[in-house]
């Protein structure tokens, strides 16, 4: 009689294991849905801590956009700290920026075709290079490839006194590029080729 209740409880102990990595298997397809949906609700771009931001101008009879994310300072250092000077930085967050051009265009008077670019930028202390990229489709800076740039320019950014919150890009009518974030500015003359 012991021996059958003995193998009455081992029996119990083995369907009772089997069950377990069932239920457990369960809880993570539960939290994979859940996860799922967070995803899908951050679909909806607007809601990024960094929303997008698009500007756009005609300048001349070529259409210029550049569509960003426009992240915060939160009382950060930026440039120097939270993005390093000497490094290849998207110029904004989330995907890279893109700048697009319906015409050909020189910027500080540098010939660019027609077409879509990234718009990478290495901050500086003193200089900045601003990088147009003929690969627009990034996340962020990680697969940049300098042997995809199709313009460089060097240039010197100006020091604001206030603190611009967020990133800020402005294409105006009159030929001009404006970018401002935390206590830099810094501007790109735009005229259409061949002017």
């Amino acid at each position: 009689m012991k021996h059958q209740h003995l193998v009455f409880i081992v029996c119990l102990l083995l369907v009772n294991s089997s069950c377990g990595p069932s239920t457990t298997t369960s809880e993570i397809s539960s939290e994979s849905d859940e996860y799922v949906e967070e995803e899908d609700e951050q679909d909806d771009k607007s809601q990024r801590p960094s929303p997008p931001r698009t500007t756009t101008a005609n300048i001349s009879g070529v259409n210029v956009t550049i569509d960003y994310s426009s992240p915060a300072v939160k009382e950060r250092v930026i440039f120097g700290k939270l993005e390093p000077y000497g490094k290849v930085w998207r110029t904004g967050a989330n995907e890279a920026t893109v700048i697009t051009l319906d015409g050909d265009v020189k910027i500080n008077d540098e010939d660019l075709v027609k077409g879509q670019y990234a718009l990478f930028t290495i901050p500086g202390e003193n200089e900045w290079t601003v990088i147009f990229n003929k690969e627009p489709n990034q996340w962020g800076a990680f697969n940049y490839n300098e042997e995809e740039d199709a313009l460089r320019i060097n240039i010197i950014p100006t020091a604001t006194d206030d603190i611009v919150e967020r990133l800020n890009f402005t294409v105006s009518s009159e030929g001009r590029i404006d970018f401002a974030w935390e206590k830099v500015s810094f501007s790109l003359e735009v005229a259409v080729a061949g002017e």
